[in-house]
């Protein structure tokens, strides 16, 4: 009989990638999403239950309903600068709507959880590569946010046995390589995606933020992880819990680091077009170098990295750039 996996935030870029990696592992996908942030045709291997995570009854009504053997939990808000600006909503989204899943989970006798967390929960890096038990002092809202979710994922399972897997991304990147889904924010705040913009639009200026890092080339240095290996390892997390695993916080990188500046000629090279590029002060807080240690995964679940050299991110990100370009043409035309 096939398992039940309830997906909050199921809509959205990871969340997405993950329901098709579910569902293709023969898992039946249920999706419950507000589409404030998230894509209503994203959503295609799997029903969709339109709700808020932070609407309890609504919650507790649809996993009543469905019945989930364990929840994978991407509904968050995830834009650093908007947590500092605005940081209200993200400790309502990020801790009472975690703290609502919980607790419909406990209602509904649902025992496991895999968490979407975050390297920004480190703060900034005491020593590279960044293992899992490097100091955890976050430096913006976002990152404490999730900090805390952590918090009450360690205290639920102490107190009520419910386990999880948090899965600290660093740097998620590219699309799945069909093009049917891919990375789509408003507005766009990553490096890729406005990398790939100014390959496509002459007008565009890809602004390069900070040239005076301790780095190679003066430009700050990510962990770049494709998509489609988060989405597998969110798959060997549910299984993990499945067979009766227990609660774990592992990174998800590839030990290695590339710079903005990387990334731009990667760009370039895989798109054979030119960029105008602009060099722009650094961001406060930004630090040079995020690096994973990413052996406790191989360890823990088995997982690596496999998709995730920087030529293969840039070209399925590209070809996913090219498919929304397209659509944008179409729907122009109509």
């Amino acid at each position: 009989m096939s398992q039940i996996v309830f997906v909050t935030g199921g809509a959205g870029y990871v969340g997405s990638h993950c329901c098709k990696a579910f569902a293709e592992a023969g898992w039946n996908v249920v999706v419950y999403d507000n589409l404030s942030r998230g894509w209503r045709e994203f959503v295609q291997w799997g029903d969709l239950i339109e709700g808020d995570i932070l609407d309890y009854d609504r919650l507790s009504q649809a996993m009543a309903d469905t019945k989930p053997d364990a929840v994978a939990h991407f509904a968050a808000l995830a834009y650093v600068g908007e947590s500092v600006e605005d940081p209200g909503p993200y400790y309502r989204n990020n801790v009472l709507g975690t703290l609502n899943i919980l607790t419909a989970m406990r209602e509904n006798d649902v025992p496991a959880l895999v968490f979407s967390s975050t390297c920004a929960t480190y703060g900034p890096p005491v020593r590279i590569p960044i293992d899992e038990s490097h100091p955890q002092e976050p430096i913006n809202p976002y990152g404490r946010s999730k900090l805390v979710a952590e918090w009450m994922l360690r205290d639920h399972d102490a107190a009520y046995g419910t386990r999880f897997v948090a899965l600290r991304y660093f740097n998620a990147a590219g699309a799945d390589p069909s093009g049917a889904i891919g990375e789509r924010h408003e507005p766009e705040t990553h490096v890729i995606p406005l990398a790939l913009r100014g390959a496509g639009d002459p007008d565009y200026v890809f602004n390069v933020l900070g040239t005076d890092y301790d780095t190679e080339d003066g430009t700050a240095v990510r962990d770049y992880i494709h998509v489609n290996d988060l989405a597998s390892a969110h798959l060997k997390a549910l299984d993990y819990l499945k067979q009766g695993g227990q609660s774990e916080a592992i990174n998800l990188g590839t030990g290695t680091g590339t710079s903005v500046l990387q990334i731009r000629d990667g760009v370039q090279t895989v798109t054979q077009r030119r960029i105008n590029t602009q060099m722009s002060p650094r961001r406060p807080g930004d630090p040079s170098r995020l690096v994973a240690l990413p052996e406790k995964a191989l360890k823990v679940l088995g997982w690596k990295a496999e998709r995730s050299d920087v030529e293969t991110i840039i070209s399925d990100a590209w070809t996913w750039h090219q498919e929304e370009l397209r659509r944008q043409a179409l729907a122009a035309a109509k």
